[in-house]
């Protein structure tokens, strides 16, 4: 793939959604044209990941939303080959807002999301990197591309994940 430029058009795209999202546009499948779309498959990403980081732009500034898209693009060019999942998981299929892994809120949760964000499975109603994930990652000084990173070089190894954010690794 020849991408020297990904990371400019990407925020070309960026930008676009977040006129868009600010002038009233809140319909991610409509966003952006075919060319457009086709760009975003290229390296991994979907119409509604842009939306999410324009709509939650107050909490996601542009260098972590382009931060999180780099591993994904690096997780779809280097472990899929840059063959998307067809596989989406449903919403009820995540463990619940309380559930904990070692007495920790949110980790469960967390943990598949990660997972779930470098395959490209995630649920449309869903985002890697919500406000309830921002708070997570605040409180354990863990930047949500950095957590992601972890999960795919423990390829979502739980008791490794739990030793990171305890700082024990």
């Amino acid at each position: 793939m020849q991408a020297y430029d990904w990371p400019v058009r990407f925020k070309l795209l960026y930008e676009k959604a977040l006129q868009q999202y600010r002038e009233g546009h809140r319909d991610s499948e409509t966003l952006f044209d075919a060319g457009e779309r086709r760009f975003l498959e290229s390296i991994g990403a979907r119409p509604i990941e842009v939306y999410d980081y324009v709509e939650d732009a107050a909490g996601i500034d542009w260098g972590t939303a382009l931060l999180i898209t780099a591993v994904r693009r690096d997780y779809f060019l280097v472990v899929q080959g840059g063959v998307a999942s067809s596989r989406r998981l449903s919403m009820t299929d995540f463990p619940a807002k309380d559930a904990e892994l070692d007495g920790i809120p949110w980790l469960p949760r967390l943990i598949l999301k990660a997972k779930l964000r470098l395959r490209g499975e995630m649920p449309q109603d869903m985002m890697y990197c919500c406000g309830g994930d921002r708070r997570f990652l605040q409180q354990y000084n863990i930047h949500p591309a950095d957590f992601l990173r972890f999960t795919w070089s423990v390829d979502g190894d739980e008791a490794k994940t739990l030793e990171n954010v305890r700082g024990q690794s």
